[in-house]
């Protein structure tokens, strides 16, 4: 908070004539950083940069856009309106532009999918966009919509590719999918082995802030994983039996996601898993 609270009084001196302390300012203030929240502050700034004609504010423009997207869609520092944030995060995605926001092309890819704007080609191709443009939780995103076939024809190979690659770069949600599959197709100890793995630190927080993925999403792969974990402990598929850190770790899944949670143990009691 120190170092927060001294970059603040500098921005604040140069403001006026640098964009960049500007943006940093309204970041700052949307966010409570070394500083009391004041996200009407934020969306001033915001808006200044994105509505400026300075060349010298062109390049934070996307963000900008991104950051307002937000402001809308959160319904802080501005009244509450998804149609705005769309519109708004268009603009900072431009059309899958590298140089532009990737993070507004992931959030298009999530905003998609989300039932009030649901239209999973179109989830597709932002995550699609902010996946080649190196987006870690698009990466996974995309292997979940190849697994699944939403937005696009099935194809396992090209969901595996993905899944794959956002799990070694640590994206907890892609990680639990990738149990998931291998508990499916019988291949337990593969499944026992990634699922230790994404149970072994369930600081969902700290993972968040490491992976710039969302928390929500992390924590919804540590409990599929810490739940298919649990089924193979308490029936000894690819691991021994071991009823006490089956209960162990169905414990912990109910504590990550109580609803994924009881969507698997309604699976497991029908017999499907």
């Amino acid at each position: 908070q120190g170092l927060y609270k001294e970059a603040l009084k500098r921005f604040e001196k140069i403001k006026d004539t640098d964009f960049q302390a500007m943006y940093q300012l309204g970041v700052m203030y949307y966010d409570g950083l070394g500083t009391k929240k004041d996200p009407e502050r934020g969306v001033e700034y915001m808006n200044k940069i994105l509505n400026s004609d300075s060349p010298e504010a062109s390049h934070l423009k996307f963000a900008a856009a991104y950051n307002l997207g937000r402001a809308y869609y959160e319904g802080c520092g501005v009244k509450h309106s998804v149609e705005e944030a769309e519109r708004l995060w268009l603009t900072a995605a431009d059309n899958g532009n590298p140089k532009a926001s990737v993070k507004a092309q992931s959030t298009l890819g999530m905003l998609y999918s989300m039932p009030i704007l649901k239209d999973m080609k179109k989830a597709f191709f932002w995550h699609s966009e902010a996946c080649h443009n190196g987006n870690l939780e698009s990466k996974g995103a995309l292997g979940i919509m190849y697994l699944y076939g939403q937005g696009t024809r099935q194809n396992s190979e090209a969901a595996l590719e993905w899944l794959r690659k956002a799990t070694e770069l640590g994206n907890i949600y892609a990680l639990g999918h990738l149990v998931e599959y291998y508990y499916t197709g019988k291949f337990y100890s593969k499944a026992v082995a990634l699922a230790k793995r994404a149970t072994a630190n369930v600081d969902i927080n700290m993972l968040a802030k490491i992976s710039d993925c969302h928390p929500t999403y992390l924590a919804k792969g540590a409990a599929m994983a810490a739940f298919y974990l649990a089924r193979c402990l308490q029936l000894g598929r690819g691991t021994e039996k071991n009823k006490r850190a089956a209960e162990k770790y169905y414990s912990k899944a109910c504590h990550l996601d109580p609803v994924v949670a009881s969507h698997l143990e309604l699976a497991a009691n029908l017999g499907r898993i």
